[in-house]
C-alpha cells in the first residue's frame, strides 16, 4: 500500500462548517402602509385580476419592511396603492361602457316602438 495515502485508521476528523448568525438591520419606525383593505376592496367590488395584483404588492410590504429593504417595502406600498386604484378606474369605467351600451340599445328599442305606432 502506498505511504502517501490516508490510512483509516489515521486521526482525520470532518470538520463543522462554521456558521455565523445572520445580522439584519432592525427596521426603524412604522412600515408603510400597505393598503391590503383596499386591494381586497378593490378586488371583490371593482376588477378581479388588477386586485389580486393589488393584494399581492400589499402583501409584499411588512415582509420587505421586516427584512431591512426599505426601499422595496416603500415600492411595493406605492405598487399596491397604485393598482388598487386602477382597479376602481377600470371598474367605473366598465360602469360607464355598459350603461352607454345597454342605454343606447334601450334607447333604440324605445324609440322603434314609437314609430311602429302603439295606439
Amino acid at each position: 500500500m502506498p505511504e502517501n495515502l490516508p490510512n483509516e485508521q489515521s486521526s482525520f476528523q470532518p470538520q463543522q462548517p462554521q456558521y455565523q448568525q445572520p445580522q439584519f438591520q432592525q427596521p426603524g419606525g412604522t412600515p408603510p402602509d400597505n393598503y391590503l383593505v383596499w386591494a381586497i376592496l378593490s378586488t371583490v367590488l371593482c376588477c378581479l385580476p388588477f386586485g389580486i395584483v393589488s393584494i399581492v404588492k400589499s402583501t409584499q410590504v411588512n415582509n420587505k419592511w421586516a427584512l431591512g429593504d426599505f426601499a422595496g417595502a416603500q415600492q411595493a406600498s406605492a405598487d399596491a396603492k397604485k393598482w388598487a386604484i386602477i382597479a376602481a378606474i377600470a371598474q367605473v369605467v366598465f360602469i360607464i361602457l355598459y350603461l352607454l351600451i345597454f342605454g343606447s340599445v334601450f334607447l333604440a328599442a324605445f324609440k322603434s316602438g314609437f314609430r311602429e305606432g302603439y295606439n
